[in-house]
Parts: C-alpha cells; structure tokens; sequence
C-alpha cells in the first residue's frame, strides 16, 4: 500500500532544495478518528510528508541510480502548528550533507508562511541487488515507478 502525501512538487533544484505541497482534504480518512471534533493532520504525517519530499529529493539529484531511499534517521523534530482541513502544508528540504549511503536534509512544513512542523532528517540509498542479489530484477522496475510518480507531482513536467 502506498500513501502519497505530497499534491504537486512546485520547486526542484536537483542537489539543493526541493519545495511541494500537500492540501489537507477534508475527506480524508484519518481525520475521523484524528479527532472527531478537532481534525488535524498527524504529527508523523507531517513528518512523512518531509520524508517523501527528501526523498523525490535524492532520487532526482542522483538520477534515479538507487532504487530504494528510504528513513533512516530523526532528529529534532518540533510541531509548532496543526494542519487543519482545507490548509496547505507547504514543505521543503535542503541537501546539507552527503555520503556514498545517506543524505542528511533539513526539513520544514509551513502553514502560511508559518512553521508547522521542522527538524532533520537522514535518508539511506541502496539497490534491492546489493542487499539482495535475488532481488535484482525488481530495481529496474522500482526506479520507473519512482519516474513515473514524480513526473504527475511535477505536472507532467518530467524534465525537471
């Protein structure tokens, strides 16, 4: 199962910055339970919409080389707002370190020009082969999903 929390990609400066957006609907299903008479988006999804923006991030900067980008690490994470139904959460990410297997990101989700939610992040690269050889058919394939999606988050602008 897949949860996509970014709308639309609206900056990416491969090896830099990337800015999306996410507009939180009124319909969606966790703000039934997140709270009945209160709803607000979840803290961790914040969180993972600064994670899948790092990673649309990564992936784009390094041209698609590694099938998997996945969270390794948190630290600092501070909510200062909620996200409330009808509010865009717009969320950026700056590349500030880099090593042959993780990238370190800065993270921030605004509301209004506001800060909602900021911290830092650790993403770990791989191929699915180097960890596991019988799985390497499955990177090819991966790697065009991962094409395929950040193309409709950039509008069908694919050169980006």
């Amino acid at each position: 199962m897949r949860f996509c929390l970014l709308d639309r990609i609206t900056e990416l400066q491969p090896g830099a910055r990337i800015t999306a957006v996410k507009k939180l609907r009124p319909e969606e299903d966790y703000l039934k339970d997140h709270f009945p008479r209160f709803p607000v988006m979840p803290g961790v999804l914040m969180l993972e919409a600064m994670y899948q923006a790092s990673a649309w991030l990564v992936r784009q900067s390094e041209g698609f080389a590694h099938s998997m980008v996945i969270l390794k690490e948190v630290r600092n994470i501070k909510y200062a707002d909620f996200v409330t139904p009808g509010i865009e959460l717009v969320v950026t990410a700056e590349i500030f370190k880099q090593d042959d297997s993780t990238t370190s990101l800065k993270c921030q989700g605004t509301i209004d020009g506001s800060v909602a939610v900021n911290g830092r992040i650790v993403l770990e690269r791989f191929n699915l082969a180097d960890r596991y050889p019988e799985r390497r058919q499955t990177d090819p394939y991966l790697r065009e999903q991962h094409r395929q999606v950040l193309c409709r988050l950039l509008g069908g602008n694919c050169s980006s």
